[in-house]
């Protein structure tokens, strides 16, 4: 049974270890009841029992494959009929550290739909119940390598660059109460970087934040109304220059004529008759 006096319910996938899991200890201690979605039953069920006794939360589970189109739907179910939840983190996801050249066709394909597909999906679910609502917070994981994709697999860059994109969708729910954030970790000590082929050992020390770093830096720009949290980043001036950079570029992306660079004879557009 949900607490009346709760912040309301949280919804996080990709719940059951890494960055996941420390969202659910970080949002039941702030007071939030949770849906922990993941594939792991066994381990969902350890950390439930953990937070419900330590912060006499309400813990639900959902043991759902993100890959998987019928687990998908019945996570939108949730998502659409759950009149408690406030918030949802959209944290499932997968990489890899291979070159194109050399990767699994299938296995780049499974990645677009999970971390492109079934955020969507799942993203699509949340946003109408919580306009009609009035309140809801749209929490998405992208990745520095949405900016930065040459860092990484070009599929997986490529993936996380659509969550970075797909975000400004706060665009169009100004005004409704919903709010969206999304954070761009870069390298976290987690069990992503074993599964995406290269240990996190491998990487430079001073690379690696914790999982519990990133995700109270997290949520400290979500306190403070950032709508693009980038944990690492020491100065916020940085983005703020890179979006003005690109606001610049809009007025001459799309033009009736060549740029003068291209030495092309402009004919116009012919009137349909």
């Amino acid at each position: 049974m949900r607490h009346s006096h709760s912040q309301g319910t949280a919804l996080i996938t990709g719940a059951s270890r890494g960055i996941g899991a420390v969202y659910a200890d970080r949002l039941a201690k702030r007071g939030y009841d949770l849906i922990l979605v993941a594939r792991n039953r066994e381990r969902l069920e350890a950390l439930a029992q953990h937070l419900a006794r330590e912060t006499g939360r309400t813990v639900d589970l959902v043991v759902a494959d993100l890959n998987d189109r019928q687990d998908v739907r019945r996570v939108e179910a949730v998502l659409r009929s759950d009149a408690t939840l406030t918030l949802l983190v959209n944290n499932a996801g997968v990489g890899s550290t291979a070159p194109l050249l050399h990767a699994d066709i299938d296995t780049m394909e499974a990645m677009i739909a999970l971390n492109v597909t079934a955020l969507t999906r799942l993203t699509s679910a949340a946003v109408p119940a919580f306009v009609a609502r009035g309140r809801g917070t749209i929490v998405n994981i992208a990745s520095i390598v949405g900016v930065a994709p040459e860092l990484l697999n070009g599929v997986y860059g490529g993936t996380k660059a659509f969550v970075l994109a797909l975000s400004p969708l706060r665009h169009e729910l100004a005004g409704t109460g919903v709010r969206v954030q999304v954070v761009l970790p870069g390298a976290t000590a987690t069990a992503f970087w074993h599964i995406a082929g290269t240990p996190v050992d491998h990487l430079p020390t001073e690379w690696v934040m914790s999982a519990e770093d990133l995700v109270d830096a997290a949520l400290a720009g979500l306190d403070q109304g950032e709508f693009v949290t980038i944990p690492a980043l020491p100065n916020a001036a940085d983005w703020e220059a890179f979006e003005a950079a690109r606001e610049a570029l809009l007025p001459n992306l799309s033009r009736a004529t060549p740029a003068e660079r291209y030495q092309v004879k402009a004919h116009g557009v012919v009137a349909a008759v």
